[in-house]
């Protein structure tokens, strides 16, 4: 079974930053490209940076692009996402999935709020 955990969100001012986490267990994490999605209040979701199996090719949507890096550690089954300068659009429900899609299933998901 699938099992994505996420952590390290928060409420933080814009400007600043968070680094999430997604530990993954169930299936070869080795294997699989992984995927950041989130998902904001009133709008659609969003799949917001992708990496692959080896951390060699990175996916970033425009929104994100040069402020959000995404990084894996396949010796700990876990894939990270640094974000910087945040801003108060980038409040939303993160989720990581299995996958360079952004597919379900995630995991609970963890919150990330950018107010002042």
């Amino acid at each position: 079974e699938v099992q994505l955990v996420e952590s390290g969100g928060g409420l933080v001012q814009p400007g600043g930053s968070l680094r999430l986490s997604c530990v993954a267990s169930g299936f070869t994490f080795t294997t699989y490209a992984m995927s950041w999605v989130r998902q904001a209040p009133g709008k659609g979701l969003e799949r917001v940076s992708a990496i692959d199996s080896i951390g060699g090719t990175a996916y970033y949507s425009e929104s994100v692009e040069g402020r959000f890096t995404i990084a894996r550690d396949n010796a700990k089954n876990t894939v990270y996402l640094q974000l910087n300068k945040l801003v108060p659009e980038d409040t939303a429900m993160y989720y990581c999935a299995k996958g360079w899609d952004g597919d379900k299933p995630w995991g609970q998901g963890t919150q990330v709020t950018v107010s002042s």
